[in-house]
């Protein structure tokens, strides 16, 4: 691999795998690439939420907006600049209210991996 540089001008987002809500993912780098984690942007339309158990170690960095992330330990609430690490096996609900939110995102492993997603072109 070589250094690179993504802005959200370079990616074209498709709908998170196993969901209906408007929730969209956009890998940069991913198992394809060669390297350990996989990089990415999230984005998520006004009033939508998903539910996941989480199959890797996820950190979530909000570029846009606010998400709350609801775990069976509470609530968490993360604007721009801020960011909520999600550990492998937890339970969480994320959401999104009034507006639209856009996150960076980092997994170990790749989470199409673990998931079970395919990933052929």
């Amino acid at each position: 691999m070589i250094v690179q540089k993504f802005g959200l001008a370079d990616v074209s987002f498709e709908r998170s795998p196993g969901q209906d809500a408007d929730v969209f993912t956009a890998n940069v780098i991913d198992q394809r690439h060669g390297g350990p984690v996989t990089i990415g942007y999230g984005r998520y339309a006004p009033n939508q939420s998903i539910d996941v158990k989480l199959a890797v170690d996820d950190v979530m960095l909000v570029l846009e907006g606010k998400l709350w992330v609801d775990t069976k330990a509470g609530t968490l609430t993360a604007g721009p600049g801020e960011i909520i690490y999600m550990p492998k096996g937890e339970t969480v609900t994320i959401r999104s209210q009034a507006q639209e939110a856009v996150t960076a995102y980092v997994t170990y492993p790749h989470w199409q991996v673990a998931e079970g997603v395919s990933t052929a072109s």
